[in-house]
């Protein structure tokens, strides 16, 4: 039984697809060139997945046989198109661009990246940041057999607006995940405006972690004597789970700590932060005391923690 689709959704997906190609310039000569745009998606799958069979593109880009021969008689017929015998079938032939093709192509190309750039360079960095992430989600929706983008983690200092996002993302995350309430969140808030208020640029450091343009997680190195360091606030949003984040952001900071001549870090978790507490073992810190408290509507256990730098 098929599934009946909200009419609205099926607008809402038109008006996406009449702005998009209206932006991209499919509604005008394509890349102000007399060539279609399907004929330059043909060029490129020629120039970029190297030697195949006119049924392999017709496959590939679900396009019907004979039009596809057509176009493929016209590239012959301007000197861009290579034939060759295929290795396992005689019967078959190999197409590829030739030289003369590839010189063809090769401004096309580059007018699609300075279009798309020119799109990018007009939205503000937040604004680019969510709608790289819908592409990212929306191509993976239409297309699941594709395989996954690569992702991009950055770590950066912190920049104005920054904090307000780690006071925003330790209270959501901690009540989500371990049902604490926003007396929790208030701390966090408290420790980000003395951080801010605070700050030693000389002696420390933060860290935001962004996952492809996003910001994803946190860690800061703040200084506690002349010869000890204390890690605070290290999180990792849920999108960014099993990228090995959180270590990455504590050896940052460890590291940072070390360059800069402290002979130890502390910090202060709890006994319920198991994954926290396993990246805190592996990097040689030792638990030196622990104490059950009532906080942020838990009973709770407290933990201080210690490395040798």
């Amino acid at each position: 039984m098929s599934q009946e689709i909200d009419p609205a959704d099926v607008q809402l997906l038109r008006a996406f697809n009449r702005t998009y190609t209206r932006r991209i310039g499919v509604l005008a000569p394509y890349l102000d060139s007399p060539l279609s745009l399907t004929e330059v998606r043909i060029l490129y799958e020629l120039a970029h997945h190297g030697p195949c069979t006119a049924a392999d593109l017709a496959r590939d880009l679900g396009l019907d046989a004979g039009y596809l021969s057509r176009m493929l008689r016209r590239f012959a017929q301007q000197g861009w198109l290579a034939r060759e015998t295929h290795a396992d079938d005689a019967r078959r032939k190999q197409l590829s661009l030739t030289p003369a093709g590839r010189a063809a192509f090769a401004p096309l190309e580059q007018r699609s990246r300075e279009q798309m750039a020119a799109l990018l360079a007009a939205l503000a960095p937040d604004r680019r940041a969510q709608l790289m992430a819908a592409l990212r989600t929306a191509q993976g929706l239409l297309d699941p057999t594709a395989a996954p983008p690569q992702r991009t983690i950055v770590l950066r200092e912190p920049r104005p607006g920054d904090m307000g996002w780690v006071v925003q993302q330790h209270g959501a995350l901690y009540a989500q995940e371990f049902g604490w309430n926003s007396e929790f969140e208030a701390l966090v808030a408290e420790i980000a405006a003395q951080m801010i208020r605070t700050h030693d640029a000389a002696w420390e450091r933060g860290f935001i972690a962004e996952l492809d343009g996003e910001r994803a997680g946190c860690a800061f190195v703040v200084r506690e004597s002349d010869t000890v360091a204390r890690l605070r606030l290290v999180l990792v949003g849920f999108a960014a789970r099993g990228l090995g984040l959180g270590a990455r952001l504590t050896d940052e900071c460890i590291a940072f700590a070390r360059a800069k001549g402290y002979r130890h870090m502390v910090l202060w978790t709890n006994a319920n932060l198991l994954a926290a507490r396993a990246i805190y073992a592996r990097r040689g810190f030792q638990l030196v005391r622990s104490e059950p408290y009532h906080g942020y509507g838990q009973d709770l256990v407290g933990e201080h923690w210690e490395l040798a730098l």
